[in-house]
């Protein structure tokens, strides 16, 4: 009898052991799919709790990357940073005209700029978060996306960070080259020039709103409420600061670099201009932010 009971109470608790890991596992699918609402610019929408296939159709990939959460698809821009080329390299670039393809990459949420269009038709995909280019401030927009990704208090720990170095940076470089002594940057995009305020990507924020470096006055009265604003090159002259920020696609025309009128302008004569990569400068999320930081640092300091 006890030959039989031995067996018996073996097979019992094999089976009970079973069907503790499937309710395990059954635990972890259901935790997998929670569900919390965020509080958008729109209204609520109901988002996974925590997203594990983002699409981000516009602006804010490095901001998910920077947050330590998987993005399967990006926008053109994103995938044509030279920076970003190992992390993006088997992520699929996507638009928001490219449904069919953001339908097979199964995401679990949806991010882009309020201006993007087939909201309705992605929304069918993945709940879908948009956000107005400015409504907030660049490092307040970084934690509204800690908060979508439900992970606000690492947003606003590298915020804090980034805020104290910058500060820290522009004393020193104020120190170096004066509190008067005005920066301006600037860009060529197919045939036109712009010149940009303080809120515009391209290294501005840190520059001026950060470090509280100077602006020249023509570009305070022409692109610092609109953010940037078109010019000739025979004009960039007029809006040059002391110290010049170019920046340039490898891609395109950069004779204008050689021209005489670029040649002639006082801080190109000084060698204080300082050529970025326009494709690697663009944004102004917390990897791109990083590495502008530093890129400056090493520019204005030698650090």
């Amino acid at each position: 009898m006890k030959k039989l009971i031995m067996p018996l109470l073996l097979l019992l608790l094999i089976l009970s052991a079973c069907g503790g890991n499937d309710d395990e596992k059954g635990q972890t699918d259901s935790n997998s799919n929670e569900m919390r609402t965020y509080e958008s610019e729109n209204g609520p929408v109901e988002v996974p709790a925590n997203p594990e296939r983002v699409v981000v159709l516009s602006s804010f990939a490095g901001n998910v990357m920077a947050l330590d959460t998987n993005v399967v698809g990006v926008d053109a821009w994103s995938k044509n940073n030279p920076r970003w080329e190992e992390e993006l390299q088997d992520v699929e670039e996507v638009s928001d005209s490219s449904i069919e393809k953001i339908i097979e990459l199964e995401p679990d949420l949806i991010v882009g700029l309020s201006n993007i269009k087939n909201v309705d038709k992605l929304k069918e995909i993945a709940p879908t978060v948009t956000y107005t280019y400015g409504k907030v401030g660049y490092l307040e927009q970084h934690i509204e996306i800690g908060k979508l990704l439900n992970k606000e208090e690492e947003a606003k720990e590298w915020v804090q960070n980034f805020k104290d170095e910058a500060e820290t940076a522009g004393e020193e470089i104020k120190e170096k080259i004066g509190e008067d002594t005005t920066v301006s940057v600037i860009e060529k995009y197919d045939k036109q020039f712009y010149v940009y305020g303080d809120n515009w990507g391209r290294g501005t924020e840190i520059l001026y709103q950060e470090m509280g470096l100077a602006m020249p006055e023509k570009v305070k009265e022409t692109a610092l409420e609109a953010g940037y604003h078109a010019l000739s090159l025979e004009a960039v002259p007029e809006f040059a600061g002391d110290y010049l920020v170019v920046s340039a696609f490898d891609d395109q025309d950069n004779s204008f670099l050689e021209s005489e009128t670029y040649q002639n302008i006082p801080a190109v004569e000084q060698d204080q201009v300082m050529k970025v990569n326009a494709n690697a400068f663009y944004f102004n999320d917390p990897l791109t932010l990083d590495y502008q930081l530093d890129f400056f640092k090493e520019q204005f300091l030698g650090e």
